[in-house]
């Protein structure tokens, strides 16, 4: 295991903190790129892969509908999950695997009409975690389990200019269970990137 997925494992609060780029200050989208912090260090990094102009041009005109792939370092530069967006229009969905190719789950977008909701599934299709936002908590996913929360996730106040001009988002993944494997944590850590890129990018409005 290596040190960034033990610290997972034992974290009760992490950070997920986008970082930003001049040129989103201009209008253009750039590839999505998080630091992944526990108590102010940086453990990890996820950035979104592809370079090139047609890459440019998805980010830019499909928005969050586009296919990509987001991978996750540690601070050794190894390659620890691989996140998975396939290209569709309705319910998104994300594949996370590990650096080995080992299927730990899907996340996947459910139909509702005020509040925001998607499901947690392992690689054979159970259900682990259903995570819902409801209208009056926009910023607030609570991930349940038989009516039990056992993770949350939140976005926080990056600053007025940030808020204004940039995707720049901050997000807080409290795991409030001891019982969560360090699979399922690593699922949540990956809805904290799907929650960003479904609900925050400003171009896929």
């Amino acid at each position: 295991m290596s040190e960034m997925l033990a610290i997972v494992q034992q974290s009760s609060e992490l950070m997920v903190v986008q970082r930003r780029e001049l040129a989103e200050l201009f209008g253009f989208e750039t590839r999505n790129k998080y630091s992944i912090e526990a108590g102010g260090v940086q453990l990890a990094f996820a950035a979104e892969q592809g370079k090139g102009g047609l890459a440019f041009l998805a980010r830019m005109f499909v928005g969050h509908w586009r296919s990509f792939e987001i991978h996750v370092f540690d601070n050794q530069r190894q390659l620890v999950l691989r996140v998975v967006h396939p290209f569709r229009f309705l319910f998104q969905r994300l594949e996370v695997t590990t650096a080995d190719g080992r299927q730990l789950g899907v996340i996947e977008q459910r139909f509702a009409v005020f509040s925001k909701k998607f499901d947690v599934t392992d690689a054979t299709g159970r259900l682990l975690l259903s995570v819902s936002s409801p209208i009056w908590r926009p910023w607030t996913f609570s991930f349940e389990r038989e009516g039990r929360e056992l993770a949350r996730v939140e976005k926080k106040w990056s600053g007025m200019l940030r808020e204004a001009f940039t995707d720049a988002d901050r997000f807080r993944v409290a795991f409030d269970s001891p019982e969560l494997s360090l699979d399922e944590r690593s699922l949540v850590l990956a809805a904290a990137l799907f929650i960003d890129l479904q609900y925050f990018e400003r171009k896929a409005d």
